[in-house]
């Protein structure tokens, strides 16, 4: 029998997706589907995709069934979850969680991970992680969707950014800044004003958080017909 080809492997994936959502969407509340998704949630980290829906009902499976808990597929859920911040997953799947089980190690690290990114602390937040590398490195992606958050709470934020700033965000710095730096201007419209080392500024793209000028206001958004069928009323 020969080799599947990668259309296939993916073809597949998709078919297990597709039956596991179905499973939880017809009878969530079937402990017998928890291998299945116990099983997918360790697909989603081999192949980098997401799937709140199917872990909150995981994690709602061992609320009923506390002794078929695994500690492992829990905190690979909550890492997952950091990864889709700025999305309040995290704080969903905490909830789910008894409080015993908080108070493990591996566990307060990944909160007060999430209360670092949170507040927007990224220096500490990658000190952190740094330290609790067996964690957060066991879940392909990690590093590179913290990075995505962090530019993306920048970008609300600055109009021009230092480049010291954005080095401690995304935590990288020397030739790979300069090369990523090169990557955001040739395909996401950064423009990287003259000067070389810290004093360098990237002017990052407009928007209506770092331009409120852009953001439409109240008035604008109401349209004309709304507004006229108001004089009838105050007369």
């Amino acid at each position: 029998m020969g080799r599947e080809t990668p259309k296939q492997q993916q073809q597949q994936q998709q078919q297990v997706s597709y039956t596991v959502e179905q499973l939880v969407a017809v009878n969530p509340y079937n402990p017998d589907i928890l291998p299945d998704l116990e099983n997918y949630v360790n697909e989603q980290v081999s192949s980098q995709t997401y799937s709140l829906d199917a872990n909150l009902c995981l994690l709602r499976l061992y609320q009923f069934e506390p002794e078929r808990m695994s500690t492992q597929i829990v905190a690979r859920i909550l890492v997952k979850a950091l990864m889709a911040m700025p999305a309040p997953d995290f704080s969903l799947c905490l909830f789910l969680i008894p409080e015993r089980l908080q108070m493990e190690e591996q566990f307060k690290t990944l909160i007060v991970l999430s209360h670092y990114l949170e507040t927007g602390r990224f220096r500490q937040f990658w000190d952190e992680a740094a330290k609790s590398r067996h964690i957060v490195e066991a879940v392909p992606g990690f590093e590179q969707a913290i990075q995505t958050y962090a530019i993306h709470v920048l970008s609300l934020t600055y109009q021009k950014i230092p480049r010291p700033v954005l080095a401690e965000a995304i935590n990288i710095e020397g030739l790979s800044l300069d090369k990523f730096l090169e990557h955001q201007a040739a395909n996401s419209g950064w423009i990287l004003e003259k000067g070389h080392g810290r004093g360098q500024l990237i002017i990052l793209p407009r928007n209506e958080f770092n331009h409120p000028e852009l953001k439409k206001s109240a008035a604008d958004s109401v349209p004309l017909e709304h507004i006229t069928r108001i004089f009838p009323i105050l007369g």
